[in-house]
Order: structure tokens, then C-alpha cells, then sequence
């Protein structure tokens, strides 16, 4: 350790006179994380910090509800609305200084990766590959030519850059249906005659669906995990290039202590109205907010289950999920595994990271709202069962507070939804409406509102203040009617699907439990029929509560559109945003592009030409 003294960047100071000697003596190391890229200390502080500016807001925001509930005296829709505020807004007050921090860091600071990803710098971009990477793809019920096909672009990439012998190819199918099963087998087989004899290519079909995706993992790291390294996870809708796989493989090859390396995945181009303007949104909050995540959750980092880098070993070896005692829903084997095989990789000495920078990792969207909520419900029960993993020995602070944040994610949405009939109720309560203070409660309900959009401001901005950033989506032109017409989308949708969350969470009480199936991937439209009996409940539900607010004034009703107008239109939004008609016109017009629609690379272009273009 040179004794000269530092700068905040690592540096002795420049001109001026010599610097005076540090004393002679012992001096104390600095705690580093596991990877030795990063001060323990540092990220310590951070998190202080993250921490008290949330306590702080939070606490504002509730003391401010209370203030208003308070006037006139409590009544029970007071004391009910209070539950509620309180147990709804967590989720969204990290959303916000997460997406704030990352702006911040995108923009302020100017070395948002340094701060966020200190690991990446060691690794040497010229290094040859010297780690044995088994890539899989889980199936279950899936397009077999689909799945195939992205398997074969990311092997041809591979072996086309000279490390392809570094890297083997497994098909991991769950699926039950025998006529799916009959044509993943002739796939794989076709495959590996094309391939040529001694190709690195398995298939295997398990007899049955046990620990879910999860057991299809732990199957695999059983029977093959002691030939490789790392493993690279897959979804049937997952993609990535050459270039983004060996980068992070010379990653984890530069930091032994790296477990699990996860990248920033972003949606494919799409012909479907929904996947399109939602993937839109999506792809705008992502940076900003992962690296305002990244920078504090640090070596505690997310896991996604897919597109990302796993060490083998300490993953085999220490990354078992328990099987939860009782039944379903809440108990047995757990749905939502990802995250925590994340805390148990931390448990074992192991830094578990997220790479906040967009790289040539995709997945598709769901291409309607009904194959968006049914994917939800899967999320929300495997994220309350984490419940019962909260007293897991060994688990670090921020690890399990990455459990409790999970289930923050669902838990806020019941008490949103139960929020609005008792809003509706309030004037209804007996308290003079003279004492109510209107002005204040309006107030409240605008910053809150921006507040929750703060991750898509945040990304809007972001795009806006990077040089040819709004070139990348087609102008600003477009690229601004996409953004703000994007948050309407985003209220209608988030109105429909939180309601079908809160039931399903209230038939979780009553036992009911979710089936794992394929997916539908492929745009298509939804009928109205299909859409009545799927979304009927939401009108209702949404007639009932702008009928409340509507009779005691116009005005009340109005302000609550935002949060209530996907209610009543849940219906004609299904059939209207799946409509294969509008999801070609957006397409021709270049409306809700992404960057890879502007500028596509080869191997989406091959994966699109499989299919006839955007999926």
C-alpha cells in the first residue's frame, strides 16, 4: 500500500509539495467484498443512505395521510384507508429513489459502471476462454422449432468467434404432452446430425414436473454439473449473443468469487400492440432503476433465472431449495426459486451481481393481457411463499431484505385495490365533508402519483439526455407520443391486472394454487368473448366504484381516473391492445420501437426470419 495519501478516486494528489509520510505501523486492511473489487465499508455507507432516505419519505407520505385521515376524528374507512397507505406504499418509495439514484448516477456522476460494477473491469476482453459453460434451455409444453432455432443462432455465434469448444448445449424438457415431446426429440436429433458426430448436444425429457423449473435445474447439476464451470440458464423465449456471453464469461473468469452474474434483459422486437407498447416501458425505467439498485444492493445482487451466469459448484453445492412444509399454496416446492438461490449463493461466500447496462440479452413479453396476468399470478404465489423463508439462517441483511421486497411487490396490491372502494366510501362515513381537507388529500394523491412513475420519468429523462438517445427509438418525435401515451397504457393495464392479482391473493387464503404450463409467445389476437369472461369481474368492479365517487361529485370521479379508468375498460383494452391489425400498424410506423427494431442485430434478424418477422 503506497503511503501516500488518497484521493476520493484512488489517486496521490498532483503538484505542491511532497507528501508527508505516513507513520510507520501497522495499518488495517479495508474489508473488501468477496471478488476484492469493492469496499465492504463503502457499500455499507450506501446502504445507510438508501435506507434513510426511504424511511424518511415513507415516513413523510404516512405522516401526511394521517393528517388528513385525522380530520373530523377517526372512523373505521379512516382507520382501513391508513392499513392500506401503509402496507401499499413501500414498494413504490424504493421504486422511486431507485430510479432517482440511477439517474443520478447515469447523469451526474459520469462512471455509473465503476460504481455499480467494479468487477467487470478486470476482466481481460482478449483473455481466451478457459471455463467450460453448459448453456440450457428449460421447456415445458413450449415451441420446440422456436426453442431450437435460438439455440442453434447462439451456438453458431459462438463457434463462429473460435471459443466454441468451450461450450456445451442442453434441451432440459419438462414438458407432458407426448406430440410436443415427440417433435422436441426429432428437433434435437436433426440438430445434432447437423451439427456433425461428437456435437455437444443433449436432450432429456424428464417423466415428471417435480420442484418445477427449479427441479429441471437441480436434475441437470445432479446427472452433468460436475463436467462444467458455469452454466448459462435459458427460457424458451431467451436470447443472447456471442458477444455478450463471452464478455461475461471472461467475467466470472477474472473474479473466482463471482456466483452468479446476471444480465440486464431487455424485450425483443414484436408485431404484438401490447408486447410492444409495454416492452416500450419497460425498456425505458430498466436502466435507471437497476443502476440505482445495483449501486447499493452491491454483492447482494438479483437473479433473475434466466440469461445470466451461474458458478456450478457453490450453486450444486449450497443452492438446494428446501421444500416448504404444508401444502400448496404457501408451502412445498417453491415456484418463484430465482432470488432465493441468490441469498443461498451469497450465504456461501459468493457475490451474486447484476451487469446494469444493456447488452445483447432479450427475452420476449407477453403478447396479451390475459397471458400477462396468468404469468403474474405464477410470480405473486412463489413470491408470498418466501414468507416462510424469512428465518433462514445465514442469510445476509440486504439478501433478506431482497426476500422481503419480493414479497412487498404483491403484498402493496391488495391494499392499492381495497383503497379505492374506501375512497369511494369516505364521504359516506359520517364525517362532515366541510372538514375534510380536499386540497391536501389532492395534493397527496398528484406527488404520489408522480412518485410512482418516477422509474418511466427517470427513463424517459435518461434517453433524453443521451447523446442519440432518442435516435435509437425512431426520433424524439415518436419517441416522446410513445412515452406519454405509454403511461396511459401502463394505468390501464396496471388497474386490470392489479385486480386479478388482489383475487388471486384472497383464493390463495382458500387454498387455491397456480399450474405450471407453457406460455403463449406469439402475438394473436384475444376475442371478445374470451375477453368478457376473463375481465368481467374488473368492470364490475370499476362500475361499483366510479358510481360511489360519481355521486358524491363529478370531480371526485374524474381525479380518479388514473387509477380507475382500466376498470371500466378492461374489457375493450384486451381485445383492442392484442388485435393483430394495430400491432401491424404500430409495427409499419415504427411506434413503441425499441433500439434492436431501429438498428436489429444479425442473430435477432435470424431469429425474427424463423417466424416471418417480429414475433
Amino acid at each position: 500500500m503506497s503511503s501516500a495519501p488518497q484521493l476520493s478516486d484512488g489517486k496521490p494528489p498532483e503538484g505542491g509539495a511532497p507528501a508527508s509520510p505516513v507513520p510507520p505501523g501497522p495499518v488495517a486492511p479495508i474489508a473488501l467484498t468477496p471478488t476484492g473489487t469493492q469496499s465492504a465499508e463503502v457499500l455499507f455507507l450506501r446502504r445507510v443512505i438508501v435506507a434513510g432516505l426511504n424511511i424518511a419519505l415513507y415516513l413523510a407520505l404516512a405522516g401526511w395521510a394521517w393528517s388528513i385521515l385525522a380530520q373530523g376524528g377517526w372512523t373505521l374507512v379512516d382507520l382501513l384507508l391508513f392499513v392500506c397507505f401503509l402496507f401499499g406504499t413501500p414498494w413504490a418509495v424504493l421504486g422511486f429513489w431507485n430510479s432517482v439514484i440511477g439517474l443520478w448516477l447515469l447523469h451526474g456522476r459520469g462512471d455509473a459502471m465503476a460504481q455499480t460494477a467494479p468487477f467487470a473491469a478486470l476482466a481481460d476482453p482478449a483473455a481466451p476462454i478457459a471455463l467450460r459453460t453448459a448453456i440450457f434451455m428449460t421447456l415445458r409444453n413450449e415451441d420446440p422449432a422456436r426453442a431450437l432455432h435460438r439455440m442453434k443462432l447462439i451456438k453458431a455465434e459462438l463457434d463462429a468467434s473460435g471459443e466454441g469448444d468451450k461450450f456445451a448445449y442442453f434441451l432440459l424438457s419438462d414438458t407432458n404432452r407426448d406430440d410436443v415431446a415427440a417433435e422436441e426429440e426429432a428437433g434435437v436429433a436433426a440438430w445434432k446430425a447437423e451439427a456433425g458426430e461428437g456435437a455437444a448436444i443433449t436432450y432429456r425429457r424428464r417423466t415428471d414436473n417435480a420442484g418445477f423449473k427449479a427441479g429441471n435445474v437441480r436434475d441437470f447439476l445432479e446427472r452433468w454439473g460436475h463436467d462444467f464451470d458455469l452454466m448459462l440458464p435459458l427460457d424458451a423465449d431467451s436470447l443472447m449473443d456471442a458477444r455478450t456471453i463471452l464478455h461475461h464469461v471472461r467475467i466470472m473468469q477474472a473474479n473466482p468469487r463471482l456466483g452468479i452474474l446476471q444480465s440486464l434483459v431487455v424485450g425483443m422486437p414484436s408485431k404484438s400492440a401490447f408486447a410492444r407498447i409495454f416492452q416500450f416501458g419497460m425498456r425505458q425505467g430498466m436502466r435507471s432503476y437497476t443502476m440505482g439498485q445495483a449501486w447499493w444492493v452491491g454483492d447482494c445482487g438479483p437473479f433473475w433465472g434466466h440469461n445470466a451466469l451461474a458458478r456450478i459448484a457453490p450453486f450444486r453445492d449450497e443452492c438446494h431449495l428446501p421444500v416448504l412444509p404444508g401444502g400448496p399454496p404457501f408451502g412445498g416446492h417453491i415456484l418463484s426459486h430465482d432470488q432465493v438461490e441468490a441469498t443461498f449463493m451469497r450465504r456461501a461466500g459468493y457475490e451474486v451481481r447484476v451487469m446494469p447496462e444493456e447488452c445483447g440479452s432479450w427475452e420476449e413479453n407477453p403478447p396479451t393481457i390475459l397471458e400477462f396476468m396468468k404469468r403474474n399470478t405464477r410470480w405473486c404465489q412463489g413470491n408470498l411463499q418466501y414468507f416462510k423463508l424469512l428465518g433462514t439462517r445465514g442469510l445476509y441483511p440486504v439478501s433478506r431484505f431482497q426476500l422481503v421486497w419480493a414479497i412487498l411487490m404483491f403484498l402493496g396490491i391488495p391494499a392499492w385495490t381495497f383503497m379505492l372502494p374506501l375512497a369511494a366510501l369516505k364521504p359516506f362515513d359520517g364525517e362532515p365533508l366541510a372538514l375534510f381537507p380536499a386540497a391536501s388529500a389532492l395534493t397527496l394523491y398528484i406527488l404520489f402519483t408522480i412518485m410512482n412513475l418516477m422509474p418511466k420519468i427517470a427513463g424517459l429523462v435518461d434517453i433524453m439526455l443521451t447523446k442519440g438517445g432518442t435516435a435509437r427509438y425512431g426520433g424524439t418525435t415518436k419517441f416522446l407520443f410513445a412515452g406519454l401515451s405509454e403511461i396511459v397504457f401502463a394505468w390501464i393495464l396496471g388497474a386490470a391486472d392489479t385486480f386479478r392479482t388482489t383475487i388471486f391473493i384472497i383464493g390463495l387464503l382458500f387454498g387455491k394454487s397456480v399450474t405450471w404450463g407453457g406460455q403463449a409467445r406469439d402475438a394473436h389476437g384475444v376475442p371478445w368473448d374470451v375477453a368478457v369472461s376473463n375481465l368481467w369481474p374488473q368492470t364490475l368492479f370499476g362500475i361499483l366504484v366510479v358510481g360511489l365517487m360519481a355521486a358524491t361529485s363529478i370531480e371526485f370521479a374524474a381525479w380518479s381516473l388514473p387509477l380507475t379508468l382500466g376498470f371500466l375498460i378492461a374489457i375493450p383494452f384486451a381485445v383492442w391492445s392484442a388485435d393483430p391489425g394495430l400491432g401491424a400498424r404500430l409495427y409499419r410506423r415504427g411506434l413503441y420501437a425499441i433500439p434492436e427494431e431501429i438498428e436489429t442485430p444479425e442473430i435477432i434478424a435470424r431469429a425474427q426470419a424463423q417466424n416471418g418477422g417480429a414475433a
